[in-house]
């Protein structure tokens, strides 16, 4: 991997850490916006680097580090939401997968690309959100209140992250292909469309 690959993953790496500390608490799950790092990592980076960035950011949280929403170390993988932090390796990889495949540029296209890489993650985290209180803490939640406080509670405000992250993305994408050498990364918008 060249020095200019490493240095991308560290940013993302921050920028999920960075994204860790805005939250606002709600029952069970925390609403970060590590998951605009997760939507740019895949869609800047790709799948490969962008979900080599959260697994970074995963490695690191829980070598004990306190970049997760609610501290650090190996403790993290018993609790509730260690999951989504799952989901958001396989959501980076997923969102880069879509926009290099069908090399979308479009803002409706990557919103859906995000939404793709949103439902990716909840399905991870609401699976080990239902095992880990059922198994781990011994306090089961129904299937229904496993996808009330671990999808519809924190679902509109993740939506609306998809739109803006889509935004975002449709103007630094093209931008972005002035300074770093996307052909390096393996990305289909070399040539940049506006």
């Amino acid at each position: 991997m060249k020095a200019r690959s490493i240095s991308y993953v560290a940013l993302f790496t921050a920028l999920t850490a960075i994204g860790a500390a805005v939250k606002i608490p709600v029952p069970y799950i925390p609403f970060t916006l590590q998951i605009l790092a997760v939507y740019l990592a895949g869609a800047l980076l790709g799948p490969r680097l962008g979900s080599l960035s959260i697994l970074c950011y995963v490695g690191i949280g829980l070598l004990g580090v306190p970049v997760f929403a609610e501290g650090g170390g190996l403790g993290y993988l018993f609790k509730p939401t260690f999951g989504y932090l799952l989901g958001y390796i396989l959501g980076a990889y997923v969102n880069g997968w879509l926009i290099n495949r069908f090399n979308l540029s479009a803002i409706g296209s990557i919103f859906l690309a995000n939404v793709a890489t949103l439902l990716t993650v909840y399905l991870v985290g609401c699976v080990w959100l239902y095992g880990a209180m059922k198994w781990m803490a011994e306090a089961p939640l129904s299937l229904y209140q496993t996808l009330l406080y671990g999808f519809f509670i924190p679902a509109p405000g993740d939506l609306l992250l998809c739109i803006l992250c889509a935004v975002i993305i449709k103007q630094v994408r093209p931008r972005l292909s002035r300074y770093i050498n996307v052909k390096e990364l393996n990305h289909p918008w070399a040539k940049p469309t506006l």
